[in-house]
């Protein structure tokens, strides 16, 4: 009786065998047989066409099949190909070796078997040519290796797999990089990658427990997931950080409003055990070409774009320029030199008031630290706060200036607040209940006098710790002011537990109020009737220009903040004005808001038709910049401004002088998440390669276009002046 089923093509009958000396077939048969119930193998066939012809009796029995489901049918459609997960060299496809008839060495494929489950063999098999040389088919044997399998894939998923989160770990991220990169530097094709850290993390595993933190992460790794989409691939790369990989994608206004999304998506509460948690989010992004053709260089600098987006203010993402570099090695001298100015007690007070716009009389002063460096001047607070929030300098700086500002404010009118910064590691650090009642006492200032004023980072961890907090220090009887509302995790839960008397709109809301088609006139009247309703008081930040000014006091602003009314003052300057009963601070500024811009001093460049000139970026808005170091250019003239690392702006001179031009944009910059101005989108390198410019000197952080010179053919239109000249 035959093994298995063999079915010949047609009702032929088999022709009969060559009388030779061999061993009976019957023999044949019972060894065969005998290699199956021992489990060595199982045997297959197909024809020419690549459908099978035979399969071995333990096989059938194996799939729970009918012979006769199963022969005749293509070999592809009962074998199906499998990716080995984790393999560095994937095997080919069987319908690729089938097709050229190529020898079948371990092949795994997947078996679905008649009860609905599958099993996996490794098959092996060899093409049969007959003696006039025609393909006959393949001939071929089989082990089931279902169980090794299922370990092997188990164990390769867990290399690749975070076993937390369940999102793919450091070890897949990074070869998906490196293989996209690779893949898209042949192509020309861009990708990004988003360097996503929360903020203050720590503070819930050690409040809430570890437990805690590991359901906090999977729940990050669910919102995550859930906001990307398909869109890219999402992973966690260990402790709090994660990682975006985003193909094709170099948009960079759409890659900031999905940074956004994220800082804002997973900033909100979390319910962890019964219990409430917030944390905040810091994004850093870089893009492949422009910021690197490597894997190990677009992750560098997606780590300092992260690192700047932490060190400028939590809760915000960031772009990699260039001058991330050296802005990461001047950070590093800088804190130095402030833990020197420390502990010199070289940071003074300012006070700049809080005015009521009905009446111009002053209700209050806010506190801001200055510092003037011996070396480099003045130094912004944008610069050393953020580096005194990450060495916890923060804490020694914030006890200081509390207890100045009480001393300070007791030598004012009795009607007349102080208002003192609180950083949220100071507001959790233990013993602050104890620092403001020392501060209140050495003073003698009345508690109602002293406002503290706190940002939404503190309400990052446990909400009941924080909770418990406020309702100690409003024991005491002093006063709270949400400070920068509507920019950090913009969770209205904590507004209706009462703590705050004041809301701070931001001035990002108030820049720009005035310009047609902006909608911050309706946010700002939505979160003045906002506070209302909740009985606090609202002000208004950063006013600049009488048009400002005149808006929010429409809308119902009750206190006005900015260099509409003064800029901050010493207490010395503080002192003379009441001395003299000059208490009321009267509006001076311009009559219109102009567009946001930054005073900068950098090299640039200019094209204008085949000529590239050096010029000097003096200030730079989201709509045009100020540039000198070029004599002759009429007003009107259309040019390129090159702002580095393939940012090329379309441009026209509307103002000029002897040596300075005013631009304007043909289409507007974007906001680059730490303060500055950046382009949409940017020249490909791959483009200026075309252009004749290789690849490989291509600098970095800036193209060199400037070797557009050595094809120069006309006469310059423009005068180049020398940089180095007094004045530019």
């Amino acid at each position: 009786m035959p093994l298995g089923f063999r079915k010949s093509a047609g009702d032929r009958k088999a022709p009969a065998p060559e009388k030779r000396e061999a061993a009976p077939r019957p023999e044949r048969n019972v060894v065969l047989g005998e290699v199956e119930e021992l489990g060595i193998g199982m045997f297959w066939a197909t024809d020419a066409e690549d459908r099978l012809t035979f399969l071995s009796q333990r096989a059938l029995a194996d799939l729970g099949a009918e012979a006769e489901s199963l022969i005749g049918t293509p070999l592809t459609r009962v074998f199906l190909d499998v990716e080995e997960e984790g393999s560095a060299s994937p095997q080919r496809s069987l319908a690729f070796k089938l097709k050229a008839r190529s020898k079948l060495d371990e092949q795994i494929v997947a078996v679905p078997t008649a009860r609905g489950a599958t099993r996996w063999w490794r098959l092996n098999g060899r093409a049969l040519i007959d003696a006039k040389g025609n393909f006959q088919g393949f001939r071929g044997s089989a082990v089931d290796i279902s169980a090794q399998y299922a370990y092997e894939t188990q164990v390769a998923r867990q290399s690749q797999v975070d076993e937390l989160t369940g999102l793919a770990n450091r070890r897949k991220l990074g070869e998906r990089l490196a293989a996209m990169l690779a893949a898209f530097r042949a192509s020309k094709r861009s990708c990004a990658l988003m360097m996503v850290d929360l903020d203050r993390f720590k503070q819930v595993n050690d409040t809430m427990g570890h437990p805690a933190g590991d359901e906090l992460l999977k729940q990050v790794a669910q919102r995550l997931s859930a906001i990307v989409g398909q869109a890219g691939e999402v992973g966690r790369l260990g402790g709090d950080e994660f990682q975006v990989l985003l193909p094709d994608m170099d948009d960079r206004g759409t890659l900031g409003e999905l940074a956004n999304r994220i800082v804002q998506s997973l900033s909100q509460p979390y319910q962890i055990h019964g219990r409430r948690a917030i944390i905040g989010t810091s994004v850093g992004i870089a893009v492949a070409p422009y910021d690197g053709v490597e894997a190990a260089e677009l992750t560098s600098a997606a780590d300092m774009a992260l690192y700047s987006a932490k060190e400028t203010r939590a809760g915000t993402f960031c772009f990699f320029t260039s001058q991330l570099r050296d802005a990461a090695s001047k950070s590093a001298l800088l804190g130095d030199r402030l833990r020197d100015a420390v502990d010199k007690n070289a940071l003074k007070l300012a006070y700049q008031p809080l005015v009521d716009p009905e009446t111009n009389e002053v209700k209050c002063f806010e506190a801001l630290l200055r510092w003037h460096d011996e070396e480099e001047g003045d130094i912004s607070p944008a610069h050393f706060i953020p580096i005194a929030e990450n060495d916890d300098l923060i804490i020694r700086l914030g006890e200081t200036a509390l207890r100045q500002a009480c001393i300070d404010a007791v030598a004012w009118p009795e009607t007349i607040r102080v208002a003192v910064n609180v950083s949220a590691k100071q507001f959790v650090r233990p013993g602050f209940r104890k620092a403001v009642v020392g501060a209140l006492q050495a003073s003698g200032l009345p508690a109602g006098r002293l406002e503290l004023e706190i940002t939404e980072s503190v309400f990052v961890g446990d909400l009941e710790e924080v909770d418990a907090l406020f309702r100690e220090l409003k024991k005491i009887g002093v006063r709270f002011a949400l400070d920068d509302f509507g920019t950090g995790y913009s969770s209205l839960g904590y507004l209706k537990h009462g703590h705050f008397d004041k809301i701070k709109i931001d001035q990002s809301f108030v820049r720009g109020c005035t310009e047609n088609g902006d909608i911050n006139p309706a946010i700002i009247a939505a979160i003045v009737a906002l506070a209302k309703a909740l009985g606090m008081e609202t002000v208004a930040e950063g006013v600049e220009a009488m048009d400002e000014l005149e808006l929010v006091r429409a809308r119902g602003a009750d206190l006005v903040q900015g260099f509409i009314y003064s800029r901050p003052m010493t207490q010395e300057q503080v002192l003379a004005r009441f001395e003299a009963e000059d208490a009321e601070f009267k509006p001076s500024g311009p009559p219109r808001h102009r567009s946001e811009r930054i005073t900068i001093f950098r090299k640039v460049g200019l094209i204008h038709e085949d000529h590239y000139y050096d010029v000097i970026l003096r200030n730079l808005s989201k709509t045009g910049a100020r540039i000198t170091g070029l004599a002759g250019v009429p007003v009107g003239t259309d040019v390129v401004l090159d702002l580095g690392h393939g940012q090329l702006v379309v441009s026209k001179v509307v103002n000029a002088t002897e040596n300075s031009q005013g631009l304007k944009f043909e289409t507007h910059l974007i906001a680059d998440g730490s303060g500055g101005f950046m382009t949409r989108h940017r020249i490909s390198p791959y483009s200026l390669a075309e252009a004749g410019i290789p690849l490989a000197a291509l600098g970095a952080g800036a193209f060199p276009l400037a070797k557009w010179r050595e094809a120069n053919k006309s006469v310059p239109k423009f005068v180049q002046l020398e940089l180095s000249a007094p004045g530019l």
